[in-house]
């Protein structure tokens, strides 16, 4: 990769924790990016606070269509996101050369998700220019001066209604975007620890399996 970027102290990227031994992550160590990890529900990497994003190796992405799962990944990233990005990484052209799915199934996967799901897809070689592309669109985000990136990062309070975002988005598969979309609806925490699962999901975003899990973690017995 050459020589080094020179760090942005505003250059965060969110990292999930599945992704710590990917070679994406060597890489960008290598750019002096400043990689947080913590256990995400949607999206591998955060840029910001508009700009999720979803890796797949070609090898992930056609298991993904097989199982159906890309849809719903797609459907989350963009009810979370106003930027949502999806990164397929491998030789493009292979893509077609898996024989356990047929080429128009792809081909509509494909369309399906830039088109109804408006959400674009960057292919790159591998995983080099995978973190190559990800540190560029996290340094491209920071320079913007883009909001400032809050999913539970510790610093210094910024008043009560940021100390309430930081306190709802702790809960299983909240980010601040939805964690603001509770507080909007429900006026404070504690309104929403004392919410019903179907009161939840009366919230964009939240579905039914995510409700119960709030649910869970806020009543269940400890231990």
């Amino acid at each position: 990769m050459g020589q080094k970027l020179l760090p942005t102290k505003e250059l965060v990227i969110i990292v999930d924790i599945r992704e710590r031994y990917s070679n994406v992550i060597r890489y960008l160590s290598e750019c002096n990016a400043n990689v947080v990890f913590k256990r995400l529900d949607i999206a591998d990497y955060i840029c910001s606070e508009r700009v999720g994003i979803e890796r797949k190796t070609v090898t992930d992405f056609i298991q993904s269509i097989m199982d159906k799962r890309i849809f719903n990944q797609m459907e989350d990233m963009g009810k979370a996101f106003d930027a949502p990005l999806l990164i397929i990484e491998g030789m493009q052209d292979s893509i077609f050369l898996q024989r356990s799915v047929h080429p128009n199934a792809i081909r509509g996967a494909i369309a399906a998700i830039t088109i109804d799901y408006h959400i674009p897809i960057i292919w790159t070689r591998g995983a080099r220019e995978t973190a190559m592309q990800i540190f560029w669109i996290a340094k491209r985000e920071a320079e913007g001066k883009r909001k400032e990136l809050q999913i539970r990062i510790k610093k210094k309070s910024k008043g009560l209604g940021y100390e309430q975002e930081f306190l709802v988005s702790g809960l299983p598969g909240i980010n601040t975007k939805l964690s603001k979309r509770l507080l909007s609806a429900f006026r404070n925490p504690k309104a929403i620890f004392n919410a019903s699962i179907e009161e939840l999901m009366k919230i964009e975003g939240i579905g039914k399996e995510k409700a119960k899990r709030i649910w869970d973690v806020v009543n269940k017995r400890y231990g």
